[in-house]
């Protein structure tokens, strides 16, 4: 059917509730919108499912939700007769009825369903798949995104994402499904009743965070914890709960929470983006903290994987922390310290993502820790730790993206805010426990390994034409391997689509290890670098930089160059 067809379907057939058809009639004399709706099936991708609430084959629904249970039932019962899933939630729009109808699905398939009693942090999703034994999980989730966004993620037995491979099992059976009207659904009581369905909450909770406060670094006197004040934001999502319970088991008693953002909202009142890599959302924490006399200022995001840091400068004015900077001071402070303690355990690891700061792997280096590199996504980190934990040769000890998400121990398989907000603050209270703040321990990395700077460039580009674009745009840097980009010269390119990587003198190929995606990273003669990527989960085209430098105008400058090179020629493919 084309999207004429679908949209006629979605509002003449029965099975669609008349809430829908309302919706879809409201749009009746718009076809452009119809076929942004109806011109394919939302895609369910590495990371599951992420589009905006609406009705339409292209828009998160109960609809769609229902067709892509029906595919993970199907995966999971091949081979298995009594499969389980555990579901979770976070404070969106529609977070609930959506995750109800996922348990609704599975029920009438049989599979025995573990469904939480109320919000709560994805990471806390995967440690319950891994506690209860599930042989799946799912979060009705959109993280960061705006307000109009939802999404549905998939996690394997491990508790970590849904590797690439067993991603396209389950889409295979998603697309085996050639009628939505055809899926059925038990009643959402009678699956209580029967044991379907099961409510679980306060045990799982209990056992989360006693596990998470296990992973503590160093113990911190009383007086010292007692001298920490600390402002704590959930930014209107679910890690208000779990976070502030961590800090106060943990001795930190001080620590305030925004009011206007302290209780769950799906409208994110008070932010236009309820992101932490938003400097905006930290607004109203900064003014508390100013009056408070506040240094650290600790912010998550709705679903409670992503964190992000305010600290105090030596003039006494609230810097916001990128996510390289705090993963650096993390990495720093664990590393040393179990070296310090005679502590770290034999081979360990450590995991960042290829577009995350190369100052990770010198201060990896200096510890004789090895540094494992994956591609973008916190499911190939999740990934390497499965691996080895089955190799059992190997010592997991942190990872850390760009994107604000950081991991330490294995009780969990995905980014972790709650973890790191406990880390960041006992790091906090380390550090003032010497005389230092969090920004002179980050000017120390810097003095120590070389003033790193990093950067990222977003572009989105909705709709149907959008995703054209940025698709040609990609077309085109592959076409022609450029040897400049302005007066930024190009020493080789990764193409992680083709699985090779070119060295532009010599034109000779090497194989790349990672697997396939449509990646581009440059490395430039200076010893720079910088990457381009659709997002898998937005209509955006993603540009990261980093560069190094004696000191930070030196890198600045040269973070800026690289920057204005590379964005004369990209910005022009996408007009």
């Amino acid at each position: 059917m084309n999207y004429i067809e679908r949209y006629k379907n979605w509002l003449d057939h029965p099975y669609f509730d008349e809430e829908t058809k309302a919706e879809l009639l409201s749009i009746s004399d718009n076809e452009k919108e119809i076929e942004d709706r109806f011109y394919r099936d939302l895609e369910f991708g590495t990371g599951g499912l992420r589009g905006i609430i609406g009705a339409g084959t292209n828009r998160m629904n109960r609809y769609v939700i229902r067709k892509a249970s029906q595919g993970l039932a199907s995966f999971l019962l091949k081979g298995n007769k009594s499969p389980s899933i555990a579901i979770a939630y976070d404070s969106r729009f529609k977070s609930r009825e959506f995750a109800e109808e996922s348990a609704c699905v599975f029920a009438e398939n049989g599979i025995k369903t573990y469904l939480f009693d109320d919000l709560r942090p994805t990471p806390e999703l995967s440690f319950a798949v891994r506690y209860l034994n599930c042989d799946a999980g799912v979060v009705i989730t959109a993280s960061h995104n705006p307000k109009e966004y939802n999404g549905y993620k998939v996690y394997g037995k491990d508790g970590g994402q849904l590797p690439v491979n067993l991603t396209n099992a389950v889409l295979e059976e998603i697309n085996a499904i050639s009628d939505i009207t055809s899926i059925k659904v038990m009643d959402f009581d009678k699956a209580l009743k029967e044991g379907l369905i099961e409510l679980i909450g306060e045990n799982i909770d209990d056992e989360y965070i006693k596990a998470l406060k296990s992973l503590s670094v160093t113990k911190l006197s009383p007086d010292i914890l007692d001298r920490c004040k600390i402002i704590y934001t959930p930014i209107h999502g679910s890690g208000n709960k779990p976070v502030r319970r961590i800090l106060e088991e943990t001795g930190f008693k001080n620590v305030y929470v925004v009011p206007e953002q302290e209780n769950p909202d799906p409208g994110f009142s008070t932010v236009k983006y309820p992101n932490p890599e938003d400097k905006a959302v930290f607004e109203l924490a900064v003014k508390m903290a100013k009056e408070k006399d506040v240094e650290l200022i600790i912010g998550t995001d709705p679903d409670c994987d992503r964190v992000g840091i305010v600290v105090k400068d030596k003039k006494g004015e609230y810097i916001t922390l990128n996510g390289n900077q705090t993963g650096c001071l993390l990495m720093e402070y664990i590393l040393s310290n179990l070296t310090e303690q005679g502590k770290m355990p034999e081979n360990p690891f450590v995991v960042k993502t290829i577009v995350t700061t190369e100052l990770a792997r010198d201060i990896a280096n200096a510890y004789n820790v090895k540094m494992i590199e994956v591609l973008t996504g916190f499911k190939f980190i999740g990934e390497q730790i499965l691996i080895r934990d089955e190799q059992g040769d190997e010592n997991f000890i942190f990872a850390f993206e760009e994107s604000y998400g950081y991991l330490s121990g294995t009780y969990v398989r995905d980014k972790d805010a709650v973890v790191a907000s406990m880390l960041i603050a006992e790091m906090f209270a380390w550090y003032k426990s010497r005389g230092l703040t969090l920004f002179d321990a980050l000017i120390g990395i810097y003095e120590k390994y070389g003033y790193a700077k990093e950067a990222l460039d977003s572009f989105t580009l909705e709709g149907k034409e959008g995703v054209e674009k940025i698709q040609n745009a990609m077309m085109l840097l592959r076409k022609e391997i450029p040897e400049k980009f302005g007066d930024t010269v190009i020493k080789a390119v990764r193409d992680y689509k083709k699985g090779a990587k070119t060295d532009i003198k010599t034109g000779l190929e090497e194989k790349l290890s990672l697997p396939e995606s449509d990646v581009l990273y440059y490395e430039t003669v200076e010893g720079f670098w910088f990457c381009i990527r659709p997002s898998g989960t937005e209509p955006k085209i993603k540009i990261y930089y980093g560069v190094s430098g004696y000191s930070d105008s030196d890198s600045e400058m040269a973070l800026e160059n690289l920057r204005r090179n590379v964005l004369s020629k990209i910005k022009p493919l996408l007009e």
